[in-house]
């Protein structure tokens, strides 16, 4: 279960950089108490994995993180391709 939350950690951080990142460029829209929150929890993992446990990934690395995120859910009880965060 703690490898489940690891890979959950790293894919839910890639996907808020992504979104701050559209926010950024004027994309979309969030309450600043919402964005404080997520940049709350960003600094929260980068002090858990270090900065250089959060990517950047490229394809492949990104595609194996997402796998054994998908196939930790599974033995897990999930369905497979469970990939929520």
């Amino acid at each position: 279960m703690d490898a489940e939350q690891e890979f959950f950690d790293r894919v839910w951080y890639d996907r808020k950089l992504s979104h701050i990142g559209r926010l950024n460029d004027g994309g979309g829209d969030v309450s600043e108490e919402l964005l404080i929150e997520m940049r709350r929890e960003m600094e929260t993992m980068v002090k858990n994995y270090g900065p250089e446990g959060l990517g950047p990934y490229d394809a492949f690395e990104w595609g194996m993180i997402n796998g054994k995120l998908s196939a930790l859910r599974w033995v897990l009880g999930d369905e497979w391709d469970m990939l929520d965060t």
